[in-house]
């Protein structure tokens, strides 16, 4: 575990795709991004060839699917979005139109290799998309009523069924043709909004996904989103969910509630509490799960104010 040399808040985190010892990583923080090019060991500050001015405060990260070949890294901050292509050593800068909206989520096509397709959500302004690897983004929001997208989760066989999800203020929406038209789902607006989404690794079969609320209450779907059930309700805010990559052969769930974690092993039927035990006193704020939830996995917990722990 290595803090680093500055005490603000952690917003996300991203790691490379086959996690090890020499892996990538990078912190969205309020001060900037930082990055690790040893597992999460040492971190060192990402914007150094921007020579900025004042900080850049980074609400979001993502790291490409084929990370490993093309080394391509997106980072939100607010009114733009940062790419890179070299691991994170040099950006560019790509800015979302006037008035500047607050970036909220990012994510990749999985077949982004092939597609060059990713997504954004702002706070705003709705859902922007580029088919260009990040060169340009365009707005895409027929049929989306409520434009502040709080969370955005793309189905994992993306290229053949270009299914997106996103949950906003009022509900969740549903896109079938790669963003391009949306349609609310049949969400209890009640419960909104809706902070966290998770797809099943096998959605095509199984039609499973999660949904996490500010109050929170955590709603399964496994019908792609038309009916809805409660699998939990917790005393905090559900902030990020991870399920298991042998899902659903090992029906794994971690949940990052509040400042908690909480864990099942069957669907969310049962939860335990976990503990995180950090060197030093602080309360968790994202987390990374690059090689699954199993209790014998790495983790990456993002805090308050004292950086990134390797777990």
């Amino acid at each position: 575990m290595t803090l680093e040399p500055t005490s603000d808040l952690v917003l996300a985190i991203a790691t490379s795709p086959t996690f090890a010892e020499d892996s990538a990583c990078f912190a969205a923080r309020q001060s900037g991004l930082y990055r690790s090019v040893d597992g999460g060991k040492s971190w060192q500050f990402a914007y150094q060839s921007l020579k900025l001015k004042e900080a850049l405060t980074t609400q979001t990260v993502v790291i490409s699917p084929d990370f490993v070949h093309d080394r391509t890294v997106l980072a939100g901050v607010n009114g733009g979005i940062l790419r890179s292509t070299d691991a994170g050593k040099r950006w560019q800068v790509y800015q979302l139109p006037s008035p500047p909206p607050v970036v909220t989520s990012l994510a990749f096509s999985p077949d982004y290799m092939k597609d060059g397709t990713a997504f954004c959500g702002t706070m705003e302004d709705g859902v922007f998309c580029s088919t260009d690897r990040g060169t340009h983004w365009t707005a895409w929001n027929f049929g989306l009523l409520d434009l502040h997208i709080l969370c955005l989760a793309v189905s994992p066989t993306f290229a053949r069924d270009e299914t997106i999800f996103v949950g906003t203020d009022s509900g969740i929406y549903r896109s079938k043709n790669g963003g391009r038209a949306w349609r609310a789902v049949n969400f209890p607006m009640k419960s909104a909004p809706v902070i966290s989404l998770a797809l099943s690794p096998v959605y095509a079969g199984d039609g499973t996904l999660y949904a996490g609320t500010e109050n929170g209450e955590l709603f399964v779907s496994t019908d792609g989103g038309k009916d809805w059930n409660i699998a939990a309700r917790f005393d905090d805010p559900i902030n990020q969910i991870v399920l298991g990559s042998d899902w659903p052969r090992k029906p794994e769930l971690l949940l990052l509630v509040g400042p908690s974690l909480q864990y099942s092993r069957d669907a969310g039927q049962i939860w335990k509490k976990r503990r995180i035990r950090l060197p030093v006193a602080d309360d968790p704020t994202c987390l990374a799960a690059p090689l699954g939830v199993s209790r014998s996995s790495p983790l990456l917990i993002g805090t308050v104010s004292k950086g990134v722990f390797l777990i």
